[in-house]
């Protein structure tokens, strides 16, 4: 498996790029700041991957939503320079959402016992 496709499964694993991107947009801003480890402004991501800045401002706000890149004075990176950093911080993520969800559920059965 080629380091794209490796990526790519990742990729799709999470949930993270939509079957509506055909062109593969938010894959490619992925890709393009995986393999910068400084930040960039979304008009020199948009060279490097070939896309308009409209399109790269669209992907980098759903990528800052998912806690996978992160905003410094209208530069953008990934959360991390590693992936293996970037998984771990995704798992602990999730992990404190379910904990969230479980108090809600906690809290919802608490208020339906009347």
């Amino acid at each position: 498996m080629t380091i794209n496709e490796e990526l790519q499964a990742f990729s799709d694993a999470i949930g993270l790029f939509g079957e509506r991107d055909k062109e593969k947009s938010c894959f490619r801003i992925f890709v393009t700041l995986l393999r910068k480890d400084f930040p960039l402004t979304s008009d020199e991501i948009a060279e490097l991957s070939n896309l308009s800045r409209g399109t790269v401002i669209h992907h980098i706000n759903r990528l800052m939503d998912a806690g996978i890149v992160i905003g410094i004075k209208n530069k953008y990176q990934l959360r991390t320079n590693k992936f293996s950093k970037l998984v771990e911080y995704l798992e602990h993520d999730v992990q404190t959402y379910f904990r969230e969800l479980r108090k809600l559920g906690e809290q919802i059965d608490e208020d339906l016992m009347i």
